[in-house]
């Protein structure tokens, strides 16, 4: 087959689903599928789930996805969720279930952290979180000793599935640097970090790069994917960096909301300098020399996923009552930190709560506050960021942001335009955007070739009234929160 007719395949392994996506030769896409996978909560405060049942998703997403093309897939590029930790043999068996980002078991391991000498800690460049991998290897360190000496290696998510894929262990810098054993000034593991923390550095993975080759699909892992074997595989990168890579944006300063399960609000920089506050991130791209600054929300589409079966609501519902309840929902206030909250406070302590209720407020109200609580926290993660102030318009992507409702009040709540980025699917574009470029398949990534451009499907404009009425809702939420009475 001549390399002009073979597909690049993208696989994001997301905290909720697995999504496969199928690009032509030139970049279009050919199909998409989706798998939910499951999240397993056996104690308050843990998030765990079976990489068993990831690469069972990723079979069933990625036959979906090439369908009639399968022997056409001439190279794979992975993305997936960023932090959390996943143990395994050499042999991809993992030794212990997969803690994800949403734990906070390793809360007390940050007081490790803070007790670092200035330098080691400020190499890091980042705000501490519990869900890290450097927290969660510390935890486990003090707690399943065992676990540690079982396991070879210490991976990301994606880096455990393109172990299981090509069967040899790395990582590359977009993952790495936001484990909290990554020196953000050197680009490298923060080796004195890990061993000061007990952690053996014997389980920190090689780095590659998110354009390099990693590896050929071994033949069991081709034959239970119905791919030819020996197809390359890219390293791939953080879901972040692959979403960036996925709209094309590449104009550094440009600021983009990606809303799923969590919400990202990012800009591009040509350098890592930390914010002094720590407020937001600071982690690598997937494109060598560029990085770029996030400010995160710990729980977006998860929070209102939450509400809705306590409520047993519906999507529709849940829609409705944005046109149902008026701005502000009469008062009624939710905060969503059901898992902690990220930017701009970064307290993994905090707890998430519904405040300002009385008798006249109805379940439209309360539907109306869980939408509007998410929405301000998102507002309030992206002020943290510098290059807000400067943006009259951000790029809106992600599969939480498909509602025109929903998409209206976001642009309500944040006072600015919104550029629709035409593809949802973001994440698993840039990764197979990735994997094709590492196996020569398309141009430079910063070329429009590459990109397929970045293609907007709309516009959405602020409405200054609503923007007003929102505008003071969301300072009593503020308030609220900064006070601790809610």
């Amino acid at each position: 087959m001549l390399a002009r007719d073979l597909c690049a395949l993208g696989i994001d392994l997301g905290t909720g689903s697995v999504k496969a996506i199928l690009l032509g030769p030139d970049g279009t896409q050919l199909n998409v599928a989706s798998v939910p996978v499951a999240v397993a909560r056996p104690r308050p405060g843990w998030a765990e789930s079976a990489p068993e049942g990831w690469w069972q998703s990723v079979k069933d997403a990625v036959r979906q996805a090439t369908a009639g093309n399968g022997t056409r897939v001439g190279a794979i590029g992975l993305s997936g969720q960023m932090h959390g930790l996943v143990l395994a043999r050499s042999d991809s068996q993992t030794v212990r279930p997969a803690i994800l980002a949403l734990d906070r078991r390793a809360l007390d391991a940050l007081d490790a952290y803070r007790a670092l000498p200035p330098h080691l800690l400020g190499s890091l460049g980042n705000p501490l979180a519990p869900g890290m991998a450097g927290p969660l290897l510390h935890w486990l360190a003090n707690h399943e000793p065992g676990s540690l000496e079982e396991a070879d290696w210490a991976l990301q998510p994606k880096d455990w599935l393109r172990l299981r894929l090509v069967g040899q262990a790395g990582s590359e810098p977009s993952d790495a640097s936001a484990t909290l054993l990554f020196d953000l000034r050197e680009g490298t593991w923060a080796l004195p970090v890990a061993e000061a923390l007990g952690i053996p550095t014997s389980l920190l993975p090689p780095l590659g790069t998110s354009l390099q080759v990693a590896g050929g699909l071994t033949p069991v892992a081709a034959q239970e994917l119905g791919l030819p074997s020996g197809t390359p595989v890219a390293f791939g990168c953080g879901d972040t960096a692959a979403a960036l890579v996925g709209t094309g944006l590449s104009a550094l300063g440009a600021v983009q909301l990606t809303v799923g399960s969590a919400a990202q609000v990012v800009a591009l920089r040509d350098n890592p300098q930390p914010d002094p506050a720590l407020r937001y991130h600071v982690f690598a791209s997937a494109v060598p020399g560029t990085w770029y600054a996030l400010a995160a929300v710990q729980i977006a589409g998860v929070a209102i996923s939450w509400a809705l079966e306590v409520f047993r609501a519906s999507w529709d519902e849940a829609y409705g009552s944005l046109a149902a309840s008026p701005e502000g929902a009469q008062g009624a206030l939710f905060v969503p930190h059901l898992a902690g909250a990220r930017s701009p406070t970064m307290d993994a302590s905090a707890r998430g709560s519904f405040a300002g209720l009385e008798l006249a407020h109805d379940r439209a109200d309360l539907l109306r506050a869980v939408l509007e609580g998410v929405a301000f926290s998102i507002a309030d993660a992206a002020a943290a960021l510098p290059e807000l102030a400067d943006a009259t318009a951000l790029y809106l992507a992600g599969g939480g942001s498909l509602h025109p409702a929903w998409r209206q009040l976001l642009c309500d709540v944040l006072g600015k335009v919104l550029l629709v980025v035409e593809n949802p699917n973001a994440s698993a574009r840039g990764a197979a955007l990735l994997g094709g470029r590492a196996a020569g398949m398309f141009g430079e990534l910063r070329r429009p070739k590459a990109t397929g451009q970045l293609r907007l499907a709309g516009e959405v404009h602020p409405d200054l009234q609503k923007h007003k009425s929102l505008g003071a809702a969301f300072e009593q939420w503020q308030q609220a929160c900064r006070s601790g009475s809610i």
